[in-house]
């Protein structure tokens, strides 16, 4: 039996949108959007070299997706709920899938943005539970 979303679901998804306001995230989210396209490992390592602002960005911006994806994927938070009233972490999947194998290897961790993977598979499926073609609209979008 699927279990209800409560309040204490709505107040941590509350939070997490505060947090989401924060002025550096909301900067380092912003850059995601418009520049975070890469294609190959090569480009994301000439996109966000270490040490660069970009690098912090995207850092910033896939480990605040990975926490709060994290809460959904060990039933802290209603994973419906969440995905109701966010894509944005399903567009940052969007955009690093095809990398995150390779910088798994490369960072020797294997489980790095699984929590992030986990959800937006989720949030894949609620799409496709949506109608047809919705997953592959809002994919085409974010693809790099």
């Amino acid at each position: 039996m699927k279990r209800q979303a409560t309040y204490d679901d709505a107040n941590l998804l509350l939070r997490l949108y505060e947090e989401r306001r924060e002025e550096k995230l909301r900067k380092a989210r912003a850059w995601f959007v418009a520049e975070c396209k890469p294609k190959t490992l090569a480009d994301w390592q000439a996109l966000c070299p270490l040490g660069s602002e970009n690098n912090a960005y995207y850092r910033m911006v896939t480990t605040y997706w990975e926490l709060a994806c994290s809460f959904v994927a060990s039933g802290v938070l209603h994973p419906e709920l969440f995905i109701q009233n966010s894509m944005e972490h399903l567009l940052v999947w969007e955009r690093i899938q095809h990398i995150v194998p390779e910088i798994r290897k490369m960072n020797n961790s294997p489980h790095q943005l699984r929590n992030l993977e986990t959800v937006a598979a989720m949030a894949k499926e609620w799409l496709h539970q949506q109608g047809d073609g919705v997953y592959e609209s809002f994919s085409a979008r974010f693809k790099p």
